[in-house]
């Protein structure tokens, strides 16, 4: 194998191996955002929970009605 195509065959290594780590880094940054909003998520159903609690008349599940204006 000539060494002009040894050097090409090394470079996509090393580019290929660049790509790799910069795709694995941006999978571990998701997977950290996604943990996150699942946390936010829960806190957030958590809270429309005790809302619901406090007062039963307001948020999903009520009888509000639309206003005859609507």
């Amino acid at each position: 194998m000539s060494s002009e195509r040894f050097d090409e065959l090394e470079s996509r290594v090393a580019f290929q191996d660049d790509t790799l780590e910069h795709l694995s880094q941006v999978a571990a940054r998701q997977d950290r955002e996604l943990a996150d909003l699942k946390r936010q998520l829960q806190a957030v159903v958590e809270r429309l929970k005790d809302l619901d609690a406090q007062d039963p008349g307001v948020g999903p599940g009520s009888d509000f009605e639309v206003p005859p204006h609507y």
